[in-house]
């Protein structure tokens, strides 16, 4: 080597790394990632989102659907937030149908079938086209920090990330979204790849950045089915499923004409014994009996392996044909994950009735993945030990695109408020789904992916998926996400909503002969006496559009504002009773604990109490209450500290 060459060597080395300023730097592009990266380039920060590959952006590695049961609500909270996920799947449905209509309005939920292709290209259009928007095809390597000698006592601040040629994006917050990609392998029987979903490339180098930074990080695992060649599927040995005939829109600015579409169908078959024989006799095969298997997998998302096995009286599991799209012959198999051998994939699915002949397009498979204890986290999901770091989706410890978006969406929300100095956006578990979500990620002591259902939100009657405009949009307003238009309209929609129930409770009707047969007409009995047309909208069988016959002062509403009408009338008991243990939950949430307490000091405490305090450090009475390992008793004791300290203060 010459002199000169070695000069030019010197002087590459000692040149800093390429750098570009951005406020936010999203990692991953995934569900959560596109709302954080949404969130804040609407809100007028300069964002970048990296991918490991473009082609991923809101891909849906596993089912073909968005919504479900509890899930559905979620994404109606996204919308009224401003996020993006339910306008993107009322654009790219090929079904719709809401669940649970034979009960109650607090568990209807809507569930949609997904063209998969079209709901990830039309995501990747809106983030193109979004202003402030950078999309960067790269890994992420490292999280770049340096010591804040400020007010928040030394703890790191982000300061840019790394990606993988050595350049840099210099931000003011990161949020972390990679989902199953971090240190990932895919397992099918014996065969292992370290791949991420669906054959993608994985994350592989920031897991030492995280380690470095103290950011403990644990092994979770999840699956899907394999998918089929429609074509080789006998359709007429299962049952049709059909979608609603009248579709219901996800998101509140969707015009309902948009969505009355041709839609396309499901189909359900079931399992038999001679399916379970096969994969009895090959468990020692599968990668979760075997011991391959490292990480923890979702109870409410079994495989078909730990199904037969923990059902072994069941004869027979549901199992769901989705299709994946229009422009695609290729089917999803719902209910039948899996991570067993190849060849034991190809006998157990042709057992299934309708699968005799069946051709595999794609094996099931189970993925590994690092993710971090959401106990390590704030309730605005940032990261308690690093500021200016926030952690949304599967990244958390959660499963599901849903519980994913939602998370996204207030990680991108409290970066932005962060970085423009404004107030978090905390959702609390009496308000929305999604404040259930956050508050269980990060409270309880989650051993598993944490999936949303409508039995872990206590005030579920309130939390409605048809009110979800009415109790979130004056946040996603106040925030900035949510138009004046917007907002006007909800404020319209509200004081027209309570202007027809004080109607309805204050118009009164006889028991005059004509009025009773109508009432006949309508299925009801006749009135004994004097009413209002409350009292009979309080009847099970009774509907308001029903008693129009009788209403003649009646003004045509919005059908939005006469379905709050009747379930606010027909439920008020209960609404009432809810309203109340709600007042008693915020006075406990009001009830603030000091950032700064030393709960060595509360000598009544006992030890795990303690020290699930120490680790999650609530930041109220409320929070505490709901910690694993805390009792009643503890949280007597910690009232009573405080009282004294607040005393001694005074």
């Amino acid at each position: 080597m010459t002199e000169r060459m070695k000069e030019d060597t010197t002087l590459r080395t000692q040149e800093k790394p390429y750098t570009e300023q951005v406020d936010v730097a999203v990692i991953g592009a995934g569900h959560a990632g596109c709302e954080a990266a949404l969130a804040c380039a609407r809100l007028g920060l300069k964002t970048a989102i990296f991918t490991m590959n473009v082609d991923s952006i809101a891909m849906m590695p596993c089912n073909p659907h968005i919504g479900g049961s509890s899930k559905g609500h979620l994404v109606r909270e996204i919308d009224a937030l401003g996020g993006e996920m339910g306008k993107n799947i009322d654009k790219t449905f090929i079904q719709s149908k809401m669940l649970n209509t034979s009960k109650g309005p607090a568990v209807h939920s809507l569930r949609t079938q997904a063209d998969k292709a079209e709901y990830s290209k039309a995501m990747r259009q809106v983030l193109e086209q979004t202003e402030n928007l950078i999309i960067r095809q790269a890994e992420v390597t490292k999280i770049l920090t340096k010591k804040d000698t400020g007010e928040n006592g030394g703890e790191p601040q982000v300061t840019g990330v790394q990606i993988h040629t050595g350049m840099v994006y210099a931000c003011r917050a990161a949020i972390i979204c990679t989902g199953t990609y971090l240190n990932a392998r895919c397992l099918v029987g014996e065969a292992i790849t370290e791949t991420g979903p669906g054959g993608m490339q994985r994350s592989t180098f920031l897991k030492d950045s995280l380690t470095e930074l103290g950011i403990s990080l644990r092994r979770f695992k999840t699956g899907t089915p394999a998918r089929m060649d429609g074509r080789t599927i006998d359709y007429s040995k299962m049952t049709i499923q059909e979608g609603d005939k009248t579709v219901i829109p996800f998101s509140y600015s969707t015009d309902p004409a948009d969505v009355q579409i041709e839609q396309v169908p499901c189909y359900l078959t079931y399992t038999n014994e001679e399916t379970h024989d096969i994969i009895r006799a090959n468990l020692d095969r599968s990668p979760i009996y075997a011991g391959i298997i490292e990480g923890t997998g979702p109870r409410y998302c079994p495989s078909i392996e730990d199904k037969v096995v923990k059902f072994a009286e069941k004869t027979r599991h549901q199992v769901f044909i989705e299709p994946e799209g229009r422009g695609t012959n290729e089917v999803y198999v719902d209910g039948m994950s899996s991570s067993m051998p190849d060849d034991v994939q190809q006998r157990m699915y042709r057992t299934v009735p309708g699968l005799e002949n069946c051709r595999i397009v794609k094996n099931a498979y189970a993925i590994e993945y690092d993710c971090i204890s959401a106990n390590d986290l704030k309730l605005t999901l940032e990261m308690k030990s690093v500021r200016g770091l926030f952690c949304a989706g599967q990244f958390n410890g959660s499963s599901g695109y849903e519980e994913a978006a939602a998370q996204g969406l207030l990680a991108g929300i409290n970066a932005a408020m962060q970085i423009m100095g404004k107030e978090p956006l905390v959702i609390t578990r009496a308000e929305g789904y999604i404040g259930v979500l956050i508050d269980d990620l990060v409270s309880k002591n989650n051993l598993e992916p944490y999936r949303m259902m409508t039995s872990r939100a206590e005030y579920r009657l309130l939390l409605r998926q048809d009110n979800a405009d009415l109790r979130l949009r004056k946040y996603g307003y106040r925030v900035g996400l949510i138009t004046q238009e917007q907002y006007d309209h909800v404020c319209r929609k509200e004081r027209q909503i309570a202007a027809e129930v004080e109607r309805l409770k204050n118009t009164r009707v006889g028991a005059a002969a004509a009025t009773g047969a109508y009432l006949k007409s309508i299925g009801t009995a006749p009135l004994g006496t004097a009413a209002s047309i409350a009292d009979l909208l309080r009847r099970p069988e009774v509907t308001y559009d029903a008693l129009a016959g009788i209403d003649p002062e009646r003004q045509e509403l919005e059908k939005a504002v006469t379905e709050q009408v009747e379930i606010q009338i027909k439920y008020e008991g209960y609404i009432e009773r809810q309203k109340r243990q709600v007042a008693s939950f915020e006075k406990m949430e009001r009830r603030r604990i000091p950032a700064d307490i030393d709960y060595d000091d509360v000598k009544s405490l006992r030890l795990e109490a303690r020290q699930r305090l120490k680790q999650v450090r609530p930041d109220s009475i409320g929070q505490a209450s709901r910690l694993s390992g805390v009792t009643p008793a503890d949280v007597t004791v910690l009232l009573i500290y405080l009282e004294k300290q607040r005393g001694a203060e005074h």
